[in-house]
């Protein structure tokens, strides 16, 4: 059995360790501090989690989170942490212990000064990743009862994205521009077509999910073949919404820095066609 040297005790449950294989690593497990000193061993039934901390970077911010909160607090968080990975059913990216509970005591912290984040997203969010918008459902009643607080509606869409990136292991930025990405389109759509999009309608959702599709073709380099008659056709049927999808590419091609192939547009006209025509 392998076994840990101490390097820091952050709490009575959390330390930092050293381990042959894993470099450094952190340990969590009730009472696993509790009259330990640096350069102490810990043996490798004594811990409930570990987690490695490959990143310097990572490994001082989640110093730095841990004297910040209370160790009932990051007791939930890491029941909550557990929870996600039994649903989820697969490796998480371990970023997540950093980032998820840093996101949910900031948020308290607000919650505590009436202050009440709005989240524009929400929508988009949770028709972009019903899975990982589900299952932050459950985390915020999960944290609502074991905290006895009342956390705001729009959590549940930033903890959705939290766990997408950690399931995709993309980072949270680049999965928080989809989202915005869409809501962005979704403005230009309702410009153009002068419409008012209804969020929760299927062809909506039918549009986003072609979206998502879309930026993930245009951002690894995918193409896509044209139907030339099609795309003749629809422009000549279909002037605004062709048009509009054009504008929808160019949107697209200055955040996402990469071309778009024109393709997309024959695509993109169907799915307004059918936005507009209910």
């Amino acid at each position: 059995m392998e076994s840990f040297k101490i390097k820091k005790t952050l709490n009575n449950n959390v330390l930092i360790a050293f381990h042959d294989s894993y470099g450094e690593v952190v340990l969590i497990g009730k009472g696993i501090s509790f009259g330990k000193k640096e350069g102490d061993i810990i043996q490798e039934d004594s811990y409930e989690k570990m987690f490695v901390l490959t990143n310097q970077k990572e490994q001082e911010q989640y110093k730095l989170l841990l004297s910040d909160i209370d160790e009932e607090m990051l007791e939930i968080m890491q029941e909550v942490i557990q929870y996600i990975f039994e649903r989820v059913n697969k490796p998480l990216n371990e970023h997540i212990h950093i980032a998820l509970t840093d996101h949910i005591a900031f948020a308290l912290k607000r919650l505590q000064q009436g202050m009440d984040l709005k989240n524009p997203f929400l929508l988009e969010t949770k028709s972009l990743y019903p899975f990982e918008y589900e299952l932050a459902t459950e985390v915020i009643n999960m944290l609502n009862d074991k905290l006895n607080v009342q956390l705001p509606h729009g959590e549940i869409g930033f903890i959705a994205l939290h766990i997408h990136s950690s399931i995709s292991n993309k980072p949270l930025s680049e999965v928080n521009q989809y989202s915005q990405l869409i809501s962005r389109l979704t403005e230009v759509i309702e410009e153009s077509l002068k419409i008012k999009v209804d969020r929760e309608s299927v062809n909506y959702l039918r549009l986003i999910r072609h979206l998502r599709y879309t930026i993930e073709r245009v951002n690894s380099g995918e193409s896509v073949s044209e139907p030339e008659k099609l795309a003749f056709l629809l422009k000549k049927e279909y002037p605004l919404c062709y048009n509009t999808s054009w504008k929808m590419i160019k949107v697209m091609q200055q955040v996402l820095k990469k071309s778009v192939y024109e393709a997309e547009a024959v695509y993109l006209t169907m799915h307004l066609y059918r936005l507009t025509n209910k």
